[in-house]
């Protein structure tokens, strides 16, 4: 688990955030089955000491990630913030707006003894530290801050931040649990239509070499029938060529989230994608150095995908854009007034600063298009908290 972004280097901005997951595939691109092409007809042969071994690609991208030596989790990585600009560093605005987030939370279960802020795929705990230190400091006496992630505990972290390889136990907190682009990295499988418009695991070896492997079927079928009709066995008309990928393991995770939490709210922010909207040719791909490169599962790149957040949350889940959800939470944008520059204008510089940031994070071609999940959690304390003024 790791907190990320994709397709900019720390220090860039983010242009076309919705379509950089998009793969240059077009009808007829379609690999050919398994049974039908010899492995070596299909790609080049593996480089050297490369594992040429035949997976699924969520087996593939877990190994890839989160194996020993994985991208995100061998010890002598940047960590995300090397790689990606994600919302938590784009600036400490967003931050903020978490923090006001937890308030509200914590106004509406009454101001517990102890309130949890849970940070699923923490990354080096940027958010965390944000957060607490955009909090009063009533408020953060009786915050409990968890980061869960797989990664080492980063040196000279914030020692009140308890860091956590696995989620905590079903039902032990109270408070918010906040997961800023964690669910796009739970791996999944994906599939493809073969010539015949049969959908078809795709497998893949560690040099990102893909064929066609064995029809898709049982649950994940049902899944695809639900969520992503147009890759579904039993389509109409459907043809070569078409992918998708098998949400079915980020349900699951996101379930398991939320089961962390006895009273409060849970969010996940994401890449997402509408079952209206489904992309056809699929969102899997690679991330290196802020630069998008070929999904390679050999631990050289971050592999993800768009999430499907409607297939994800519950019954009284709530789905809202990054853009709506930080104006909610006070992040405007809106530009200073320009007599603060005769009056003030150091602080008429830092204004214009912040507007700039809140523009970037709201940005509806951008970071604000982004989806909010929001899954109350012990009845409906925590529902509609983004419809209400903010409470200090």
């Amino acid at each position: 688990m790791t907190n990320r972004g994709r397709g900019h280097a720390p220090n860039e901005g983010r242009e076309d955030v919705a379509n950089e997951h998009r793969r240059a595939r077009r009808p007829g691109d379609g690999l050919a089955p398994v049974s039908e092409t010899p492995v070596d007809a299909l790609r080049p042969a593996p480089r050297a000491g490369a594992d040429a071994t035949w997976r699924g690609w969520r087996t593939a991208t877990e190994q890839a990630l989160y194996g020993p030596d994985g991208f995100y989790t061998r010890p002598d990585g940047p960590g995300p913030a090397g790689h990606f600009r994600t919302s938590v560093h784009a600036s400490p605005l967003y931050a903020g707006a978490v923090a006001a987030l937890l308030r509200r939370v914590d106004a509406a279960l009454g101001h517990p003894d102890e309130l949890a802020l849970v940070d699923v795929g923490a990354g080096r705990g940027e958010l965390l530290s944000g957060v607490l230190a955009a909090l009063r400091e009533d408020v953060a006496a009786r915050t409990r801050p968890y980061a869960v992630e797989r990664a080492a505990r980063p040196e000279g972290l914030d020692p009140r931040i308890a860091w956590l390889p696995e989620l905590p136990a079903p039902g032990s907190l109270t408070g918010l649990l906040f997961a800023n682009e964690w669910l796009d990295n739970v791996p999944v499988d994906v599939v493809e239509t073969d010539a015949d418009g049969v959908p078809r695991r795709v497998e893949v070896r560690a040099d990102g070499a893909e064929r066609l492997g064995a029809p898709v079927d049982g649950p994940d079928a049902q899944w695809l029938a639900r969520w992503w009709p147009r890759a579904a066995p039993d389509a109409a008309g459907i043809g070569p060529g078409l992918r998708a990928e098998i949400g079915r393991p980020r349900d699951a995770a996101w379930a398991g989230a939320v089961r962390t939490l006895r009273a409060g709210l849970a969010v996940a922010v994401d890449y997402a994608h509408d079952r209206a909207d489904r992309p056809p040719f699929g969102t899997l791909t690679g991330f290196r150095a802020g630069r998008e490169v070929s999904p390679v599962p050999d631990g050289s790149c971050d592999v993800t995908a768009h999430v499907a957040l409607d297939a994800c949350g519950g019954p009284g889940a709530e789905r809202l854009t990054q853009r709506a959800a930080l104006r909610a939470l006070g992040v405007t944008g809106r530009r200073p007034p320009l007599s603060l520059a005769t009056t003030d204008p150091a602080g008429y510089l830092r204004a214009l600063g912040a507007a700039g940031d809140a523009a970037e994070l709201t940005d509806a071609a951008g970071l604000g298009g982004f989806g909010w999940l929001l899954e109350p959690v012990g009845g409906t304390a925590c529902a509609g908290l983004l419809a209400a003024d903010d409470a200090v």
